[in-house]
């Protein structure tokens, strides 16, 4: 089981003790994303969009969804979607979003077999506890032909800006979210989490085991975040 420190979650990745974590962030989670990627949230939230080429009238799942930033930003693309996720606390704070939203566990989803047309999760598949699983969870609602798309933080691609990416993520980043988050411990879990995150090919491969097929990654900002397109 896994332990706390305040209100910071441990690697081990409890889902009662990181959704506990979200719920302390919760309150100012959005604008401390957007001070901590530099204002690059945005355009990956876009870039996950038109990974995911979704046409009106679509059904999607936005898991990991937050407050629901992520789930606005997909649904003017025509298509319904609603935003998931086991954070109440989030949801909470999203509620003055016009998204369907739904709580629920990436390795217990509340929905039948094969009912989405889509399905993504960004920034989130890295707080699973079974990340494995949760892929496979993801499979079994998304119909035969479906896609899906992970962003995710990952490996930057180039020895110069990898060296600088983990200095901020170990040293600067904890002291940014000391000024601008409601909750700055659950920062120490982040830089922690991306970390001990497997590589663009290693998490293709975790992707191809789950029952995915055709998988294939795109990094932004220089490998920071990557892209994992697949489809069911």
């Amino acid at each position: 089981m896994a332990t706390t420190q305040g209100s910071r979650a441990f690697l081990d990745k409890d889902p009662r003790e990181v959704a506990s974590m979200f719920d302390g962030v919760a309150e100012r989670y959005d604008l401390t994303n957007t001070v901590l990627s530099f204002g690059q949230d945005r355009w990956w939230r876009r870039a996950t969009r038109a990974a995911l080429d979704l046409e009106p009238g679509e059904q999607v799942l936005d898991l990991a969804a937050g407050t629901g930033v992520s789930t606005v930003e997909l649904g003017r693309s025509g298509a319904w979607v609603v935003a998931t996720d086991f954070s109440k606390g989030m949801l909470h704070a999203g509620k003055f979003r016009d998204v369907p939203m739904v709580a629920g566990d990436a390795m217990r989803l509340p929905f039948a077999d094969a009912v989405f047309d889509a399905a993504t999760i960004s920034f989130g598949l890295r707080n699973v506890a079974d990340t494995d699983a949760g892929l496979r969870e993801i499979a079994r609602v998304t119909k035969p032909g479906g896609r899906l798309v992970v962003c995710e933080f990952s490996t930057p691609v180039r020895e110069p800006l990898r060296t600088v990416y983990m200095e901020y993520l170990m040293r600067a980043l904890p002291r940014v979210a000391q000024a601008v988050s409601s909750n700055p411990d659950a920062y120490v879990y982040l830089a922690e989490s991306i970390r001990a995150w497997p590589s663009q090919e290693d998490l293709a491969r975790k992707i191809l085991a789950a029952g995915w097929r055709d998988v294939q990654w795109r990094n932004l900002t220089g490998g920071i975040t990557a892209l994992h397109r697949a489809v069911r």
